[in-house]
């Protein structure tokens, strides 16, 4: 099996499992209740000083994000200027 192979029927599964998940918030309350006491946590206990390192956390997962589909807007728009000027070396041929 191709990793594709697996990849696919990995997320077939996934799928299938949130399909048949009749609470959506209950399966995830566990891992949401553990980020929550990991910023808890880092910030000895003070919820204020929690929330701050909760909503900086989110903002640095978007700065990434941000990063990341700029990058990959240049590297598209590289991989079309690069097509183009191959069609012009060919003379307009595709």
């Amino acid at each position: 099996m191709t990793r594709t192979e697996r990849r696919l029927i990995a997320q077939i599964a996934a799928n299938e499992s949130w399909a048949a998940t009749p609470d959506r918030a209950a399966r995830t309350a566990p891992a949401r209740r553990a980020l929550d006491q990991k910023f808890l946590d880092a910030a000895d206990g003070d919820p204020v000083r929690a929330e701050h390192l909760r909503k900086a956390h989110f903002q640095r997962l978007a700065l990434k994000s941000a990063k990341a589909r700029r990058r990959s807007k240049e590297l598209a728009a590289e991989a079309d200027a690069a097509d183009a000027e191959l069609r012009d070396l060919n003379g307009g041929a595709a």
